[in-house]
């Protein structure tokens, strides 16, 4: 899971300079919310689950569809509270962030070990 959260990081710093350099100052701080509105409640989730996963009943499944609600309803929260606070948004910055820092998952998923 901290490879997942670490994967997102990245991409989310990669889209933001991108963003950046394109787009400027507004478009990098747009970027860089969006990607912190998936970081932070996939953070919190991955947290919670490893918490839950160390107990020695182990994880329960009603822990995780409790986390992924609470997931949904943060990233949520903190969308509207960008919009809200930050009123000079670039919109196209910050949702593809957000889908870009959402989907970074697959990188690690299609990764071939030896």
């Amino acid at each position: 899971m901290l490879r997942i959260v670490l994967m997102q990081l990245v991409a989310m710093v990669v889209v933001a300079c991108t963003a950046g350099l394109l787009g400027g100052v507004s478009a990098l701080w747009s970027a860089l919310l969006g990607g912190l509105c998936c970081v932070v409640p996939n953070t919190l989730f991955a947290l919670r689950l490893y918490i839950s996963a160390r107990k020695p009943e182990g994880a329960n499944p009603m822990t995780f569809l409790f986390g992924e609600f609470i997931k949904i309803a943060s990233t949520l929260a903190l969308m509207g509270a960008v919009v809200w606070l930050y009123r000079g948004v670039n919109w196209l910055a910050f949702v593809l962030s957000f889908i870009v820092v959402l989907k970074s998952y697959l990188i690690l998923l299609f990764r071939h070990r030896p």
